[in-house]
């Protein structure tokens, strides 16, 4: 017997709600809220003007990210964008190491040999004449650019969706700590040796190299409070 598939249509706010939903989740994981002492604070009236929509799907959406641990609102004050504590984010960079370390896994069995090789593009423009330590911030960019791209080598649409989650905070964790303590200069190498384990179809020794290297940060975080002061 053939079941009557029952469906509704969406009503434009529900279609807006959702639109507004992914565009601020969007900006919210691409700012940096690690890099100021000062709170993130996001306007819903300036939001609604930017997006041309009512303020009821801004509404909707904030409340959906609210939930889900990105923003809190606050009574006449505005909507707030949340910064974990310190064993928030170790917790939450162990978490990317044990996903990353899946899609490395994952990555060498589905990726190409051209797709693989890309990667060492993102380094292209570093070495002895353009050190990593002294090009911080756009070392920051290349070491942000390889992670993504190694999730997105899984080929797993759900690795890439958990891992969005975390990215708000892992990212501006990365960028803060990649200038400290010639961390850049160890991070190159690290990079280039996953790339060559993964060239060499080496699964043990990629995931073991992706893993060590998250969670090096995640040790490196513990250890140094004064990022959250």
């Amino acid at each position: 017997m053939t079941q009557k598939l029952v469906l509704e249509r969406f009503a434009p706010e529900e279609t807006f709600k959702t639109k507004v939903y992914a565009a601020l989740k969007h900006a919210i994981i691409n700012m940096d809220i690690y890099g100021t002492r000062e709170p993130t604070w996001i306007d819903e009236r300036q939001l609604s003007e930017k997006l041309g929509v009512s303020r009821t799907p801004v509404r909707e959406a904030v409340a959906m990210l609210e939930q889900e641990g990105f923003v809190k609102s606050l009574p006449r004050r505005g909507i707030m964008v949340l910064k974990k504590t310190k064993n928030e984010v170790v917790e939450m960079i162990q978490a990317w190491a044990a996903l990353e370390s899946m899609a490395v896994r994952l990555a060498i069995q589905r990726a190409t040999d051209p797709e693989i090789a890309e990667l060492r593009t993102l380094f292209r423009a570093f070495g002895e004449a353009h050190r990593p330590s002294d090009h911080a911030a756009e070392y920051s960019s290349a070491n942000l650019a390889f992670h993504q791209t190694l999730i997105g080598l899984s080929r797993s649409q759900l690795l890439v969706e958990m891992t969005d989650n975390l990215l708000l905070h892992v990212r501006g964790i990365r960028q803060m700590t990649i200038g400290r303590d010639d961390r850049a200069s160890r991070s190159i190498v690290d990079h280039l040796n996953i790339i060559e384990a993964l060239e060499r179809r080496d699964t043990v020794a990629a995931e073991q190299l992706s893993r060590d290297h998250t969670l090096g940060l995640a040790a490196y975080v513990d250890q140094h409070a004064d990022i959250f002061e």
